[in-house]
């Protein structure tokens, strides 16, 4: 069973819910403070706005009762998908690095997004080809990812890098980059590649009826 775990605030947990039980997965929402369920075999951190993005998004989430059981999870190979403010409170719980911090342009930004595909050979892009471009909301006041210079280098070396914002033909530019992410960087694997966070919404482009499929992929991941 895959536990969605709500906080308050949260706002994604019913759509992640939907997207991973059309997907055939079974899936509930799990409240941030009761334990997580004994079978518990994936988690998702879903998106919204836990707590108010007081002090900053997901720093008080992270810090809720469960996420210490999240940790324990992961550690044993539980895989941990943060989305949006689920990848804030990712970064901010230490299971990804890096941070998520002010958009670039200081608005909040509701859009498509293109995506490259960086490292195929992961459980959450198995489904995709390496350089394979797919299309993804983003909705976010918070989602440029920054990181030391030193970290960055050693999470390109380790090939951590899991997407990164493109145009329709996968180039990297500027341009493309709604947010100033650093290495126009949109979802990274943790320490472990069973834990992933990313800002775009896959369980948003999941649904046929939608007219966007391009999220499926990510959320296969929870097959192993």
């Amino acid at each position: 069973m895959i536990a969605v775990v709500q906080f308050g605030g949260s706002n994604c947990d019913r759509d992640a819910v939907r997207a991973l039980s059309d997907l055939g997965f079974e899936a509930e929402r799990v409240w941030h403070e009761d334990p997580l369920p004994e079978e518990t075999t994936g988690i998702v951190l879903p998106g919204g706005f836990s707590y108010g993005d007081y002090l900053r998004g997901g720093a008080m989430a992270a810090r809720s009762p469960i996420m210490e059981s999240v940790r324990e999870a992961a550690d044993d190979g539980v895989p941990v998908l943060g989305v949006c403010n689920g990848a804030q409170i990712g970064c901010e719980s230490g299971l990804t690095p890096g941070a998520f911090t002010t958009n670039a342009s200081a608005r909040f930004q509701c859009e498509h997004v293109y995506l490259r595909v960086e490292n195929a050979d992961t459980r959450w892009t198995a489904a995709y080809d390496e350089g394979e471009v797919i299309e993804l909301p983003i909705a976010h006041g918070e989602g440029r990812f920054e990181l030391d210079a030193e970290r960055y280098e050693e999470l390109e070396a380790d090939d951590r890098i899991l997407f990164r914002y493109c145009d329709a033909e996968g180039n990297v530019t500027d341009e493309a980059n709604p947010n100033g992410s650093l290495g126009n960087v949109a979802g990274v694997l943790g320490d472990s590649e069973s834990v992933a966070v990313l800002m775009p919404h896959p369980e948003r482009a999941s649904l046929p009826q939608l007219g966007n499929t391009d999220g499926r992929g990510v959320l296969a991941g929870f097959e192993g």
